[in-house]
């Protein structure tokens, strides 16, 4: 299945509005009414998938001083394909000056047999702010994963700010020689906020990046407690 599913989002002069809205399955975007300046959206996986095969592509457009969350409403479940097809899913954001991103889906499951790649894109503003938070769950519980590619590349005023591609879901990552038996890994990018110091505690670290922005990584052994460290 090929699905591209569209969102534009603009500033009429007294709060953002919704200049295009297009849902593709199973891709569905479902707008939600709100008396601030942020317009909100939720983004729904209205069929099964990712599943081997499909290419899904989501595309993002923030228009100068418009501002934009869109969340997710549930956790994706990567499939396998019938015939160990891998299946690939990407994001594309742009986000113009003045403008406000946060995208912060629900957290993917890498279930049993799953070839799956996730790709973020974002191309910001020299003054644009962006929050993105990425959850990978290593297997349904009880479940031995499948394997996953996730590659998040961000630039602001054409500077690279994060370029990092990740492959988790071997039998060797959920090892305690690799990520410590914990099947949890989650990221969370702050791009034009408060610049924050970096800091550590017990399985998560927080790095400022040298073009600005700040990286918050975690590692748990299930997904509350690794978004823990990153709601502060």
């Amino acid at each position: 299945m090929k699905a591209h599913a569209r969102l534009t989002a603009c500033f009429d002069g007294t709060r953002t509005v919704l200049r295009e809205l297009r849902s593709m399955a199973p891709l569905t975007l479902f707008p939600r009414r709100g008396r601030g300046p942020t317009a909100v959206v939720h983004l729904v996986n209205s069929a099964t998938s990712p599943l081997g095969g499909d290419d899904l592509l989501l595309t993002v457009r923030v228009g100068p001083g418009a501002s934009l969350r869109l969340s997710g409403v549930a956790a994706t479940l990567a499939l396998p394909g019938l015939h160990g097809e891998s299946s690939l899913s990407t994001v594309d954001v742009e986000v113009a000056e003045g403008g406000s991103l946060e995208y912060l889906p629900e957290p993917t499951v890498i279930t049993s047999r799953a070839r799956h790649e996730a790709v973020f894109r974002a191309s910001l503003a020299a003054d644009a702010y962006l929050h993105t938070r990425e959850v990978l769950v290593l297997g349904r519980a009880g479940e031995h994963p499948g394997s996953l590619t996730s590659t998040q590349d961000v630039v602001r005023a054409g500077m690279p700010v994060l370029r990092q591609t990740l492959s988790i879901g071997s039998g060797l990552d959920g090892s305690l020689a690799v990520l410590a038996g914990r099947r949890v890994l989650a990221s969370d990018l702050v791009v034009g906020g408060p610049e924050l110091p970096a800091a550590s505690g017990e399985w998560w670290s927080r790095t400022p990046l040298a073009a600005g922005g700040t990286l918050t990584t975690s590692l748990a052994p299930d997904a509350v407690m690794a978004l823990a460290p990153l709601a502060g």
